[in-house]
Formats: C-alpha cells, structure tokens, sequence
C-alpha cells in the first residue's frame, strides 16, 4: 500500500487460469483474515512511512503555506478527485465482486480480459481530454487566485493529470489480484511510487535548492524546468506503482488478452452499478470541490503562516489517513473478497459474520488512534514535517484534530459501503450520499461565513468528520435491516469498552506532556528530534496502558489482531 504473492501467506504454486475455467485459487489454502490484513498492513506501513519522507522532503522543497505549495497542491489533487468522479467509485462498486463471480464459475479469464480491456480503455481517453481541458480544471478547484498563481497551478496540472491512466491501471490490476487473493503486491506497490518520488525531490533539492522563507519565490518565478520536476517525478511515481503490478500478475499465472467484445448482457451488472457507484462518488467530489475551494481561499497569498490553507489540508489529511489506510483498509480489503464470496452464494449469516468482525477489529484500533493523534497532534506535525514553521504546525495540527473526530466512524462506513457493493445495492449508498455531502459543505459554508479565516480549512476537516457520522448512521440503519441485525450490541459493547481504555491512555498520555517543551516552540533539526523523543515517550506510554486496559476488560479482538505480528516475530 513482497511483490511475491502471499510469501509467506499460506499458498503454493498458484495455478494457471484457463480460459473459461475458475482455477485461480487451485491448489492454494485460503489466507485467514489475519494473515491477509497483517500483509497488506506491513506494506501500507512501509509505503507510509516513505511518504513521510516524502512530504518532508516536499515541504523543504516548496513549504507549507507558500503560493507553489498551493498551486502544486490543487494540480496533484485533481488526478486524485478525477479517478474518484469517473473510476473509483465504478471499480470499487462492481469490479471486484464480478471478478469473484467470474473465477468462481461466471464466465472465468475472458469476462476479467474484457473488463480490464474496457477499463484501460476508458481510463486513457478520459485521461487526455482532462488533461488537454486542465486550465478548466484549475480553475473550478480554485477561487480568487491571481493570473500568476492560476498560470502555475496549471503548468502543474499538466504534469499531474495524466497520473489519472496509471491511477486506473493500477486498480484494475490491483483488484484482480485481490480477487485472486493475492493481497499484497496491490499495498506494497505504492512503496515504489514513494522511492521514485523521493528520488525527484532530492535531484530538485540538489539542483534548484530548498525552500528560502527569506525569499519566497512568487508565482511567475517558477521555471518549467523547476515545474517539470516537481510535477513530472509524480507523476512518474504513479506509473511506476500501477506497471509493477503486471510482475506478479504473471508469476501467478494470469496472462491478459485484448477481448473488446463479448456475450450479450455479460457486464449489465457491471454497467447498472457502476452507474449508481459513479453517481454516488460525483455527489461526494462536489462536497470535496466545496471543501478545497473553502481551504485554498483561506489565504491564497501564502502571507500568513498560522493561516491553514489547501497545502495544509492536505499534510492533514495524510496523517489523519495514516491508520485508517494502515488497518481498516486492509481489513475492509481481505474482508470484501469474503463477502462478494458470501452474497454470491446468498449466505446472509456469513455476511453478518464478517461485517461483525470487520466492524471490531477496525473500532479497537481507530478508537486508540483518534485519542493517541489528538493528544499528539502538534507534535506528529512537527515530526513529519521537520522544516516547517511554528505557524504551519500549528495550523496542521487543528485542522488534524478536527478530522480525527471522524476517524471512527470512517472506518465503520467504509466497511458497510463495501458491503452494500457487495449486495449490488450502489443505489442505496448514490441517496445516502447527498445528505453526507450536504452535511460536509454546510459545516464549511459556515464556517466560511461566519468565522475567522484562520478557521475555515478547520471548518472543512469538521465538516468531514460530521459527514463520515452522517453516513454511519444512514448505512448502518440500511443494513441492519437487509440483514437482519448487525450484531449491534457485541460491537457496540467493544467499542465502549475500547473508547474507557483509551481515554485513560490519552490523559496519561497528555499529563505527560506537560512535561515537555510546546511543539510550536520546536525548531530546527534538534527541535525535530525532542518532537520525536516526545512521541516515542508519551506514544509508548498510551500504548501501553491501552493495551493492559483492553486485557482488563477482555477484549478478545485486541488478542485476535495481534496474534500474526507476534507468530511473525516467533518465527524470527
């Protein structure tokens, strides 16, 4: 998030798929939830950790609330919000669960040949429109920037955008091996994304220098050399992610063959979810074009520095989806080829099982997460961002805790959409949608209207967070009656009784604190390293007191996710 399959997941030499045939998973013991999350975890664990780097190295190169901060911003958001309007939502919807049908007897290798045919396809023609059209789409994402920082952002933009082919690539491929159960080359791909990026920094650093907060280069100063870097590298990146993926797709036997045509009504299932799927993430990217137009009108001239503006929501952003892309994603991931497996054979006890499960594991992590980042907030910031100012922490860090109120619930939501993905039900999660995005846009507008500007990209994250809760409460109702119950009061009783532990850890946690120096009091490199000491303490210290409170209160789940890290380490 081991580009050998599984290597140590419980399989033997995959088998060949044959045309027609359903093979894929042939002589292979199917990897238990643990296992499959514990790999993808160590992969996304890894590809994060070099996206640390990555964004220091970024930060060092064009700051925080700099203008080129901004203006990069906005041109690498747009891939990202592109793939979400017109393939996210589509593959995530319908792909993975008609991959499982195909190799389990529904019309095998040519119905997945065909699909991948037509997704490259259309991932590549939408590509070059959106990236002839980019001037457009700064402008849309954009409001009140001056004509130099618009020129930039789409000189930016035309860098960025063609990231959206390889961003489809990778998924296709990527579901495909998941679907095949092969989980971990599709989380350990970005770790390369991460090393070719990093690479392009350090050649910026090294030919134009870092950022000079004494002589902050306006807009028109940029260079398209200095342009091409930046952009060009990640760009790259991205294409490296998605081709790797073509390694252990043919080291297990999968071959992809052109098929454009096929047997009449083949992908009609495809074609009707993906429609609701499409319309569902279309209602979801207005919310999100709201947001970055709120967040980049903050203070769009970078002068002031306690000012978050999109730059800084996007630092935010990525620490507040560290453990959500560590666990639940993982988790969400081995759980959604089960129950596409589940409703394929209208097992409804079986689909009630997992999402239980599901729902436990992930709440015993994000509830500590939420309390352990709130309580470190300022000082994560200035751990992954060494050389931004007191001011850019600061502004990070509130717009951090106001997300993380949201943490929670996002890991439940993402766990009932895929499952209502799973039960060809994308109409139902289209409606749900609109009362989220409309929950998200109303926090921001006011916001907006009626606070500070200092607090508007604070407004954003809080609109975020009271959206995930808005959909919780709507996908969990939907659920609970197609599926006869949630097995509510077992979830719920973890919950509280992680949330107890947590709280206890997190006043521990922040009575440490007091102890050390103020985060935005910490500059420099010996500033970076009290930040990391602060860290390592106080986190050591939360962790172990969550963990000897969730062995007080038995909570078995803790036991359960643990259990293949500490067989790993056994065997080491």
């Amino acid at each position: 998030m081991a580009d050998t399959p599984l290597s140590d997941g419980g399989t033997v030499e995959p088998a060949r798929i044959e045309e027609g045939g359903d093979r894929t998973l042939a002589g292979r013991r199917r990897p238990s939830l643990g296992r499959s999350s514990a790999i993808m975890a160590s992969g996304t664990a890894v590809s994060r950790l070099l996206g640390v780097a990555r964004g220091a190295l970024l930060v060092a190169a064009i700051g925080v609330n700099a203008p080129a901060a901004n203006a990069y911003d906005i041109a690498n958001k747009l891939p990202n919000a592109m793939f979400a309007i017109l393939a996210a939502g589509v593959l995530n919807a319908a792909l993975v669960p008609q991959i499982v049908k195909a190799f389990h007897g529904g019309g095998g290798k040519p119905v997945v040949d065909r699909i991948l045919t037509l997704g490259g396809v259309l991932s590549l023609a939408a590509t070059a429109v959106l990236t002839l059209s980019a001037p457009v789409w700064v402008a849309v994402y954009t409001h009140d920037w001056s004509p130099e920082m618009m020129a930039l952002g789409t000189a930016f933009a035309y860098w960025c955008i063609p990231q959206l082919f390889f961003y489809g690539l990778y998924t296709l491929l990527g579901q495909v091996l998941n679907a095949r159960e092969q989980f971990g080359p599709f989380m350990w791909a970005p770790v390369l994304n991460n090393v070719v990026a990093i690479a392009g920094l350090v050649a910026f650093l090294l030919t134009f220098g870092p950022f000079d907060e004494a002589n902050v280069l306006a807009p028109e100063q940029w260079t398209p050399d200095m342009v091409a870097l930046i952009g060009g590298v990640a760009t790259l990146g991205v294409a490296s992610q998605a081709l790797i993926l073509i390694v252990p797709l043919v080291r297990g036997g999968y071959r992809w063959r052109w098929r454009w045509r096929g047997e009449k009504g083949e992908l009609s299932t495809i074609g009707k979810i993906a429609g609701w799927g499409l319309a569902a993430v279309g209602v979801e990217q207005v919310a999100v074009l709201v947001g970055t137009m709120v967040s980049s009108s903050a203070d769009p001239t970078g002068a002031e520095d306690a000012v978050a503006g999109n730059a800084a929501y996007f630092y935010a952003l990525s620490l507040y989806l560290l453990p959500h892309s560590l666990v639940t994603v993982s988790i969400a991931t081995a759980l959604f080829t089960s129950m596409a497996r589940h409703a394929s054979a209208a097992d409804t006890p079986g689909l009630r099982a997992d999402l239980s499960r599901g729902l436990r594991n992930v709440g015993v992590f994000t509830v500590f997460a939420t309390v352990g980042m709130a309580v470190l907030a300022p000082y994560l910031v200035r751990l992954v961002l060494p050389t931004a100012k007191p001011g850019e922490v600061t502004s990070i860090a509130m717009v951090l805790v106001a997300m993380l109120l949201g943490l929670v619930p996002l890991g439940a939501t993402v766990l009932f959409k895929r499952l209502y993905f799973v039960l060809e039900d994308a109409r139902a999660i289209f409606f749900m949608h609109i009362p989220m995005a409309l929950v998200w846009m109303g926090v921001a507008w006011a916001f907006m209207s009626f606070a500070d500007a200092r607090w508007w990209t604070v407004g954003v994250g809080l609109g975020l967070a009271a959206s995930n809760w808005t959909g919780v409460i709507l996908r969990a109702g939907g659920l609970r009656r197609r599926l006869g119950g949630l097995d509510g009061r077992r979830v719920l009783t973890v919950h509280a009784k992680a949330l107890l532990a947590a709280v206890v850890a997190g006043v521990a946690g922040w009575l440490l604190l007091r102890l050390a120096p103020p985060a935005d009091e910490l500059t420099g490199w010996g500033g970076w390293g009290v930040a990391a000491a602060v860290v390592g303490a106080a986190g050591a210290t939360m962790v172990g007191l969550y963990a000897a409170g969730l062995w007080a209160l038995r909570v078995q789940e803790a036991s359960d996710a643990a259990r293949p890290l500490l067989r790993r380490l056994k065997r080491r």
